[in-house]
């Protein structure tokens, strides 16, 4: 079943600094979607809970990638939108749309900014943001939240904490990489990525936008499988820079970091535990 999607109401609006943010996870689509992690699986529970509605009208995933964030309200609400600006990750999401859940006419992704949406005043119960909420301008993206909330709705801005608990020397593998793609990416002046916002800073901007009676932190965990291959390409997936080839394997050493990875995990899948902190604001 074919998806609807829907353009920015004015597409001049859109910066070039955004313009940029929206282009840093182009040609990375179909490795983002295989190893990145879901999003956390009470994540609705608590929701719906804070929303003070079971079955919500309608939930709104800012910055919905392709769509691992927006999958698991599916089942949850009477309508879900995923916004996601970037045609190539939208194109994923709705791919697997159409072939997970063909009968879901009730999910569907739009192609617009969180900025600027272009959906109606107050008419999201509950609206979200995973790992997306740095990329984004936070004053207007607040802005918007609080225009297409219903006064009582919930916003969720969380982010995964990487690497996922595994081992100790998996995860000083990947601390060790990361370090390495960064000096190498510094030395040949090549951007890890473009201009964003700190993620410390989120829970003390929301507060100041002076849009919500209530905003607090919480952090939830979800456990998924994985093995050496998935952990290789979840470390590939964490920047375009990697995922896009904008670095050379031979110069960031990662023939051998697949095959550290490869000698310090099992063969077969093995718990993922990853951490999420989510800040909550209620208009």
């Amino acid at each position: 079943m074919a998806r609807r999607t829907s353009k920015p109401r004015d597409e001049r609006a859109t910066s070039a600094a955004a313009r940029r943010r929206i282009a840093h996870w182009s040609g990375v689509a179909p490795t983002y979607d295989a190893h990145r992690p879901a999003a956390p699986a009470v994540l609705p529970a608590l929701l719906t809970q804070l929303a003070e509605t079971p079955r919500p009208a309608l939930v709104v995933d800012l910055g919905s990638g392709t769509g691992l964030s927006t999958w698991l309200w599916a089942d949850v609400a009477r309508e879900v939108i995923g916004v996601e600006p970037n045609d190539e990750m939208r194109a994923q999401a709705e791919r697997r749309a159409v072939r997970e859940r063909p009968s879901a006419s009730h999910l569907r992704f739009m192609g617009a900014t969180a900025e600027q949406t272009g959906l109606p005043d107050g008419c999201a119960d509950i609206v979200t943001v995973s790992q997306a909420f740095h990329w984004m301008e936070p004053t207007a993206t607040l802005a918007e939240v609080a225009r297409i909330l219903r006064r009582g709705g919930v916003f969720a801005a969380y982010d995964t904490v990487f690497p996922p608990m595994v081992t100790w020397e998996a995860r000083q593998l990947f601390i060790d990489f990361m370090g390495r793609v960064h000096e190498v990416a510094a030395t040949k002046g090549v951007h890890v990525g473009p201009e964003g916002w700190e993620k410390s800073g989120h829970l003390e901007r929301m507060r100041a936008s002076g849009h919500f009676r209530q905003v607090e932190e919480t952090e939830l965990h979800n456990i998924e499988q994985g093995d050496a291959a998935r952990y290789v390409g979840l470390t590939i997936s964490m920047s375009s820079v990697l995922a896009t080839g904008a670095l050379s394997a031979e110069e960031i050493g990662l023939a051998d970091y697949q095959r550290a990875v490869h000698a310090a995990l099992p063969a077969e899948p093995m718990p993922w535990y990853f951490g999420y902190h989510v800040r909550l604001g209620v208009k």
